[in-house]
């Protein structure tokens, strides 16, 4: 009997050495911080500070101290749109997200209770009121363009200092970053018309350029065309004189051996010209019109080729008042020379 009741006893201690160890030794994960509390209040050493333990195997003093573990990764707070007014006060939504992690473990459990979302919301408050102070000071194409990267810079700088920052809750912000910009819709199509009519007057400018430039071209070539057609009219002209010149001289050359020759060709030619047509009706004297002397002269009557001299003249070519017939006349006797005068003799 005595000696179930030791064994019953030995059970009892080895529980109660477990249960002491258990409660005495704590182990930390990696990638964690661990803090004591002692009745409630964060253990700190003799200078004051925080008590932190790093990932291993801890001790502690059992059933009067409990141990908080706590998250030190780097914590990732996104999906943070919120509007806000620019120095033109027109509004834009902006999308964030922040890089952060636990820098003050006693601090951080004392403001937020050790619960991470209480943190994201805290830090949410800071944030936007950071980006509302720097989105205030400047433009939308500031924002857009190449001040962005200058923007979150100011703004995690902003955060991380200042009495009023992030390091209030024992927080440190490694990173802002700005995700996506927008315009509200009302805000959105002010600007599109407005960036809509300067593209239009940049349009209209550079069509306006390029008309006076097309003038300024057209202009020349036509003032190029006239010269050129000048030109070639005079040089053309210059040419056809000195053939002309180069065809009388041949043609002088040529017919000066033969007068008579040359003025026989002249005459067919005319001929040939005024009787080309066949119903041609002329009124003629062959007697006193040198025009047709090689027509009706001596030796072409003497040829079998006769003149028709059965044309019937249309009363439309007769003139209107009647023609008196010319009488030839007679031409006079030469005058008779007068007789030499003898000079006297002395």
């Amino acid at each position: 009997m005595q000696r179930e009741h030791k064994l019953v006893a030995l059970a009892v201690l080895f529980v109660a050495v477990v249960f002491l160890l258990a409660n005495s030794i704590f182990i930390v994960n990696e990638g964690t911080r661990a803090i004591k509390l002692r009745f409630n209040k964060v253990v700190r050493d003799g200078d004051g500070q925080v008590v932190v333990y790093k990932p291993g195997i801890h001790f502690k003093p059992p059933f009067i101290e409990n141990v908080i573990r706590l998250d030190a990764r780097l914590q990732t707070l996104d999906d943070t749109t919120d509007r806000f007014l620019t120095v033109e006060k027109k509004d834009v939504l902006i999308e964030s997200y922040v890089k952060w992690k636990v820098a003050d473990f006693g601090r951080f459990y004392t403001t937020t209770g050790g619960n991470y979302s209480r943190a994201n919301d805290l830090l949410r408050r800071k944030i936007n009121d950071r980006l509302r102070s720097e989105v205030g000071s400047q433009t939308i194409s500031d924002i857009v363009s190449g001040q962005r990267s200058e923007l979150m810079s100011q703004a995690k700088e902003s955060l991380n200092a200042g009495e009023d920052g992030a390091s209030t809750f024992g927080i440190e912000v490694i990173d802002v970053r700005v995700v996506k910009i927008e315009l509200p819709t009302e805000v959105a199509d002010s600007i599109y018309q407005r960036m809509r009519a300067e593209r239009m007057a940049v349009a209209g400018e550079h069509r306006a350029q390029g008309q006076e430039q097309a003038q300024v071209i057209m202009s020349q070539t036509d003032r190029n065309v006239t010269v050129i057609l000048s030109e070639a009219n005079l040089e053309a002209a210059k040419i056809r004189a000195q053939a002309d010149a180069q065809a009388n001289e041949i043609y002088n050359a040529t017919y000066g051996q033969n007068l008579e020759l040359f003025n026989f060709l002249q005459n067919m030619e005319a001929y040939k010209t005024s009787l080309a047509n066949n119903n041609s009706v002329l009124l003629i004297n062959p007697e006193k019109d040198s025009f047709f002397q090689y027509l009706f002269n001596n030796s072409i009557a003497n040829t079998n080729t006769r003149p028709n001299l059965n044309v019937t003249v249309p009363p439309s070519a007769l003139p209107s008042t009647p023609v008196e017939p010319v009488t030839p006349t007679t031409p006079a006797a030469p005058a008779t020379p007068a007789p030499a005068t003898t000079p006297a003799n002395n």
